[in-house]
């Protein structure tokens, strides 16, 4: 009989249930212990006029890159040291500037702990955070951040696995503590994420974007309408612009527009731009945000926003295509 032919359904959920309330309830632990060390290991790295080092072995390396990819991301410069390279020359990488956030959940990693003794003599501060406050590397570090567990999720109670999401946790806990006492916003958060979505809607705008020139439907208001009409099909906006003196927008005629004087069956040959044209356009100004201008669209229910001047002179326009090309929206 294989091991297919053993599975038991019910018994996976419930290992699988158990295994969260385990993680559950140690991340949960951490709170009532979070005191004058960990407020202590903030302010090392608010003051520290380098970065923060983060080293680990094994699972608890792994844990330390999420930390280091966290704290640089919320505006704490951080890297990664691997302990066993830093002993055969990457332990240049740190320096007197530094701080030393180290990992270990029983404090005893040989390869960590052998080079605590140089990083003390170079004035390094050392924040330990470990399940063992009477481990070698608590006895250490300048400051000890307990991150122990009852248990692990593990049935055997081997795999790290609740002591590593108590590690992971504890070190959101400093990034975030962090973040705060640095006064980082969602403006900084997005210069550090230039790619992705919240960088598009907190980085783009409106000028990144809009039509400007040769391709705007520009008219004047005694633009015959069949005129009118080939302008606005030759520059495929569904849009004709009408602009007076000194280009300042005095109205906007649409495909809407153009439907609903169909379907009330006037006579359109006679007919002129300021006949036709819809009188105070949406606008926007091209340093907005492109984001806001997708906020005034949904709420206008239109798809083009006129871009002017603080004179009202006409700039550019932005569509719904626009932003969506541009993953705004």
């Amino acid at each position: 009989m294989n091991d297919i032919e053993l599975f038991d359904a019910a018994r996976a959920v419930q290992i699988g249930q158990r295994a969260l309330t385990i993680e559950s309830v140690a991340v949960a632990d951490l709170a009532p212990r979070l005191g004058a060390a960990f407020a202590q290991a903030v302010e090392a790295m608010l003051k520290c006029s380098g970065r923060v080092a983060v080293m680990g072995m094994g699972k608890s390396g792994h844990v330390s890159r999420k930390i280091v990819a966290t704290l640089s991301s919320t505006g704490t410069p951080a890297l990664f040291v691997h302990p066993a390279e830093a002993s055969h020359g990457d332990l240049g990488m740190v320096t007197a500037n530094d701080v030393v956030l180290a990992l270990s959940n029983s404090g005893e990693s040989d390869e960590l702990n052998a080079v605590l003794p140089v990083l003390k003599r170079l004035g390094v501060k050392i924040v330990a955070m470990t399940g063992r406050p009477e481990s070698s590397l608590a006895r250490h570090a300048h400051i000890v951040l307990d991150s122990a567990v009852a248990e692990e999720a593990c049935p055997l109670n081997l795999a790290p696995t609740a002591s590593t999401t108590a590690q992971m946790a504890l070190g959101d806990a400093l990034a975030v503590a962090l973040l705060d006492a640095r006064g980082f916003k969602a403006e900084d958060f997005a210069r550090s994420h230039p790619g992705g979505a919240l960088g598009r809607k907190l980085l783009t705008h409106v000028r990144d974007l809009m039509r400007a020139g040769p391709e705007l439907p520009r008219v004047k208001p005694s633009t015959p309408f069949t005129e009118m009409m080939r302008e606005m099909s030759a520059k495929a906006l569904g849009v004709a612009i009408v602009v007076g003196a000194d280009d300042q927008v005095e109205g906007i005629f649409t495909d809407g527009d153009l439907r609903r004087l169909v379907e009330r069956g006037q006579d359109l040959r006679a007919l002129s731009a300021a006949d036709v044209a819809s009188a105070h356009p949406r606008t926007v100004a091209p340093d907005a945000l492109a984001v806001d201008a997708a906020d005034l669209m949904e709420a206008a229910r239109i798809t083009v926003v006129l871009v002017v001047d603080t004179e009202k002179r006409l700039l550019g326009a932005i569509t719904i295509n626009d932003l969506m090309r541009a993953k705004v929206i």
